[in-house]
């Protein structure tokens, strides 16, 4: 039974709109750690780096994610999305750009402590997830394979 009437196509806009500034974040931040790879630790410049991380992550990635997550589930509900084959597929892929989101601010963690353990080049190939996720989630919920 719908609960959201005429609010639904605003839950709607507001999902897409929070997934796109999300969606955004996650494709900054490894560029930025790519950046940040390149300058001593300790630096002004790593400061600066330290401090846009902090920002893009507290300010960007942290508030998009909750609420997509939050307007995500009341479209959930609302559609009755658990029954349909597609939704599983998005929503496994959801909450995988949830775990990558958790990497990235354990990532940005352990720039701050000055420690760099995953190359310039392995960070460039963490950076095509997203796109990759973001694929498979358009296409599940505009085609709906099954």
């Amino acid at each position: 039974m719908p609960y959201l009437g005429a609010a639904y196509l605003w839950v709607k806009a507001a999902h897409l709109i929070f997934v796109i500034f999300l969606m955004a974040g996650l494709f900054m931040m490894p560029r930025f750690f790519v950046y940040h790879h390149q300058c001593p630790v300790g630096s002004e410049e790593d400061r600066k780096w330290i401090d846009r991380e902090r920002r893009l992550l507290k300010i960007i990635l942290n508030p998009s994610l909750i609420l997509v997550w939050v307007f995500g589930l009341m479209l959930m509900v609302e559609i009755g999305a658990w029954s349909l084959g597609w939704f599983h597929l998005k929503l496994l892929f959801v909450l995988g750009l949830s775990a990558y989101h958790g990497w990235i601010a354990s990532y940005t963690k352990k720039l701050s402590q000055g420690l760099r353990p995953l190359t310039e080049k392995r960070l460039r190939l963490l950076n095509e997830i997203p796109g990759v996720a973001a694929a498979v989630i358009v296409v599940a919920v505009i085609v709906k394979p099954f």
